[in-house]
């Protein structure tokens, strides 16, 4: 098969990585940058030797994928008329303004038989695979996701802009849709909520405490989950997890510990964390950033077919989930 032919829809800041990692790809061929603002699509065409074009509809028709990275509110514009002509097309995060758009999305693709792949770009973490692959159901967990001020990206709140990364992974790994939602959050620099702090309670069971912001002073992605199997901690910043489990003394060492003093306990340290415990440091390498391997998986399947990692119906309900979020919000904003 020849090399696929794609372009990026969209160079702003995420757009340009998008269009710079297809432009270093070995396997593909950037055919061109589309923009609204034409210095812009032609200063970077420059750079990455493709062609710069000001409007989507002007893309050749033999191109094989597009990456849809133009603001939230004109992404169904944008990526309706491609899907029904067939191209591929990954679409970033959120999937659409509202879910009358995303429906019209959705509904494009099934008629052009095209794929619909969309942004979530965190399902690509190393520390979320791990956990995948682990197999494990978590019945409780905590993210924290927290951004300074970036002025970009205001088009949305905090909860379609950051929140709805975890959204996305916490219905992903949880496996079952949410029973009930308790919101609270606002706007501190902008017109839309800056800050989210949601509890949502699962069908099957599962909780999970979730907080954004765009008006923190430092950057924190973090989860921690927790599960009958154990409890794992990722760190998406530093690309970092750590696995506790119960060790091979675990029965045994219990009942020793209900009786030890202070001192002996400080003493045995090791034993606690080596026997009764089992702390694992995952191994989660780093030879691959999470947007490339989001590019990856969507090239992947413009050759071979499939579902993609994160569907289009994947971003209809994170988006629906955020909606809930927001509206809960709202109704209660200070």
């Amino acid at each position: 098969m020849s090399a696929p032919r794609v372009a990026v829809v969209g160079v702003g800041h995420l757009g340009s990585i998008h269009a710079r990692i297809w432009a270093e790809h070995p396997e593909v061929e950037l055919v061109a940058v589309v923009d609204a603002r034409p210095e812009r699509a032609r200063d970077l065409a420059a750079e990455l030797a493709c062609a710069a074009l000001a409007d989507a509809r002007e893309l050749p028709g033999d191109v094989d994928g597009v990456c849809v990275v133009v603001p939230t509110a004109v992404h169904a514009e944008v990526a309706v008329p491609l899907l029904e002509r067939g191209v591929a097309c990954l679409v970033e995060k959120p999937l659409a303004a509202d879910l009358e758009q995303a429906d019209r999305i959705l509904a494009a693709a099934e008629r052009g038989g095209a794929l619909l792949a969309v942004g979530h770009v965190e399902r690509f973490q190393p520390g979320v695979r791990v956990v995948r692959e682990m197999g494990w159901r978590p019945r409780f967990v905590e993210c924290h996701r927290l951004s300074p001020f970036s002025f970009r990206a205001l088009d949305v709140g905090v909860v379609h802009d950051l929140m709805i990364h975890d959204l996305d992974l916490l219905l992903d790994l949880c496996g079952s849709e949410v029973e009930s939602v308790d919101a609270a959050g606002g706007a501190i620099l902008t017109e839309r909520e800056d800050l989210a702090s949601v509890r949502l309670v699962f069908r099957n069971g599962a909780r999970a405490n979730v907080t954004a912001s765009r008006a923190s002073l430092q950057p924190m992605r973090r989860m921690r989950l927790f599960s009958p199997e154990g409890y794992v901690s990722l760190d998406f910043q530093k690309n970092y997890g750590i696995m506790i489990t119960k060790g091979p003394e675990f029965e045994s060492g219990r009942e020793a510990l209900r009786t030890m003093d202070p001192m002996m306990l400080a003493l045995r340290k090791d034993w606690i964390t080596e026997k009764v415990l089992s702390v694992t440091e995952l191994e989660l390498g780093g030879e691959k950033r999470p947007l490339q391997a989001e590019l990856d998986s969507f090239l992947r399947c413009i050759r071979e077919g499939g579902r993609p990692e994160v569907s289009g119906s994947d971003g209809r309900r994170a988006l629906e989930l955020a909606d809930r979020i927001v509206a809960e919000i709202r109704a209660r904003a200070w």
